[in-house]
Parts: structure tokens; sequence; C-alpha cells
């Protein structure tokens, strides 16, 4: 589970959003990189193996690759889920949907492909878009990192040295990975928790470049005092501070981060956005982890993590995917927004948000 630890100013925070306007940058050009296959495990800060390697190389269906990043000066691991057409031939000229990870992500075993449900009408990521004859892209690094272009260097645990991921995801990696794939040129990004917020900025940023965007869970604003708290008790884990990575509140790369302002460049790209109320639900429960094998005292332990902590988180979050929903109403974007009755911030809703928004990217990528 991804979860960070709200303080208490953000569990107040005001429902009217800035309407400040700052224009979105061009959408950059792509830069050739070459794609090499990865050989040995990416390791975690503790030394060991990062675990979706293994996930990877023990399937068929995913290719475990670098991409060396110039801007950041290091390579870059990356799980692709080539296209297929379901009896595992490839696919020419697919789509391809870029997955971003929450805060901890393969730094700590808490990525896309690391967690999988086990319930059988809710597949995890490599069974759900096997069949759905698209490429997944998941860069797997980047913890705590919001994959953004950081104002200063951070010196911490797992963040250290130069941050600039907008500019790897835009102007680096399409250029290497897309060829590598032999994709084509629709294209749709995924983000929740922590990367929610980046995965409507890459859009806002770069119109045109995404035609379907997705956030699950997200805080979407940084402009204010307020949301520089919520999105520091994130950046505290990983050994840094929102002055690092935007300067002070209110500042101009405050302004550029926060996906309510700048949602004016979402026009024209599908959207789909979800959020849970906070209140408990049945994946919340302790019945549900006892019932599939999790050792008593363990869902015991998780279970009030995932109501207390993880119920508080959910609802702060809910009121910013609320205040992106007005922005763009008022705006007059289409969008589809679902709200959950209950749920945390937590696992399965993500991996129902994946299932529930396809529809919405299988008409944006497929027409």
């Amino acid at each position: 589970m991804h979860t960070f630890a709200a303080p208490a100013a953000a569990l107040a925070l005001a429902l009217c959003a800035t309407s400040t306007a700052v224009a979105p940058v061009a959408t950059a050009q792509t830069q050739t990189a070459a794609v090499s296959p990865l050989t040995t495990a990416p390791l975690r800060p503790n030394g060991e193996a990062q675990k979706w390697f293994g996930i990877a190389q023990g399937d068929d269906r995913v290719e475990a690759v670098s991409v060396h990043s110039t801007a950041m000066n290091r390579d870059i691991p990356l799980a692709l889920i080539p296209a297929t057409d379901g009896k595992g031939d490839r696919v020419e000229n697919a789509p391809t949907i870029y997955m971003l990870n929450g805060s901890g992500g393969a730094e700590q075993n808490n990525d896309w492909l690391s967690d999988n449900p086990t319930t059988a009408d809710n597949v995890g990521t490599i069974d759900f878009y096997s069949d759905k004859g698209v490429n997944v892209v998941i860069p797997m690094a980047g913890a705590y990192s919001y994959y953004l272009d950081w104002v200063e260097q951070p010196n911490g645990a797992y963040l250290q040295g130069p941050q600039n991921w907008e500019t790897f995801l835009v102007d680096e990696l399409p250029g290497a990975i897309e060829p590598h794939l032999k994709a084509g040129d629709k294209r749709g990004i995924i983000g929740f928790s922590m990367s929610a917020l980046p995965a409507m900025l890459l859009a806002e940023h770069n119109p045109g470049m995404y035609d379907a965007v997705a956030g699950f869970s997200g805080h979407y604003q940084t402009f204010s005092e307020v949301d520089h708290q919520v999105h520091g008790a994130t950046l505290q884990r990983g050994g840094a501070t929102p002055t690092q990575m935007l300067g002070p509140a209110g500042s101009p790369a405050s302004a550029r981060a926060d996906a309510v302002i700048n949602a004016e460049g979402l026009r024209g790209t599908a959207i789909y956005a979800s959020n849970g109320s906070g209140l408990a639900s049945e994946s919340d429960q302790f019945s549900y982890h006892a019932s599939r094998g999790v050792d008593p005292a363990t869902a015991a332990y998780g279970v009030a993590g995932l109501q207390v902590t993880g119920g508080a988180i959910e609802a702060v979050t809910n009121v910013s995917t609320h205040n992106l929903d007005a922005k763009l109403q008022s705006l007059g974007i289409p969008a589809t927004f679902n709200y959950r009755d209950t749920g945390t911030h937590s696992w399965p809703s993500w991996h129902s948000d994946v299932h529930e928004s396809w529809p919405v990217f299988q008409t944006a990528l497929f027409g």
C-alpha cells in the first residue's frame, strides 16, 4: 500500500481552487536514447533485489530493460508489457500506456507488478493488459520524486542528485521506448497516489501528446502552503522537502506543478479520475485479509493502518479530486469522475480503477 501521513492541516483543505492561469509549455521533441536489456535486478536501498524484476524474468509477457537519462545522468529501469494479439504474438503500431508508480515505488516493492490482487474478478496489471492490444511501460525508479523536474537537488535516502523526471518522461523515454516496441502514435498515462498529480501534469504541459490520462486518489494541487504540507508528508519519507522540489509555496514552480491551475491543458484529452471517501470498504476489513490466508496479527495491524491513516489520506485526496472536477466543469472540459462511497488509500481500489478506466482509454486509443 502506498500511503503518506497526512498532517492535521491537510484535513482542513479549502474547497475552492485558485484560478491563476499558467500557460502550458509546448510538447518537447523526443531525443534518441538507447534501450538496453536489464540483466541484473535493481536493488532496494537495503541491498535486496527489487521484487518486480523476478516477476518479469518469470513471465514471458514482460520485458525488463533500461533507458539512459541524460537529464539525470543515470539508467532508468523499466518494465514493459508489449502489445500482443491475445495469442502471444507481438502487435505493431499499438498504443502505449505509461504507468507511474506511487510514492515508495519499486524501491519499496510497491509497484504495478509487485502488488497483485488475489480475487478472480480483479486481476493484476500483467493479466489485465496482456490481451488489450496496448504496450505498457512502467518506470521502475523515482520513489518519492513526484516524477517532476525539481528546482534543487536533494540528497536523501531515496532521492539523490538531479530529479528531472518530466524531462525524461517527455523528451527522452518515448523516443527510445516506442521505436523499441514498434509502437504507434497513440498514448495514455496513468498515475495513482503520488503519481496521479504528475500524470495529469504531463498531459496538461504537453497538449496532444497523450490521448488519455487517469489519476487515482491524487492530490492535484501544489500552490498553497497547505498543499506543500500535504506533499511534504510524502517527501520527508524520501529525505526531501517541498521547497527542494518546487521552491516556496506560491512560487512559479509551485504554480506550474498545480494540476488544478493548469487544467485548461487537458482540453481534448480523455480524462478519468477516481477517489474513495476514506470510509472502510470490504477490502479494508480484517475478515477480507484473514480469509485470504494473511496471518491474523499481520491482518489486524494492516487493517488498523488502512482504516485510520489510509482513510484520512483518502479523505484529503477526495477534496482535491473534487477541486479538479469543479475546475474542469468550469472550463467546460468533459471528464469521467468515479467517486466511491467507501475505500481507503490502498491497492484494491487502484487495481479496480485500472479495470474501470479502461473504457475511457479504449475509446481514446482505438477510436
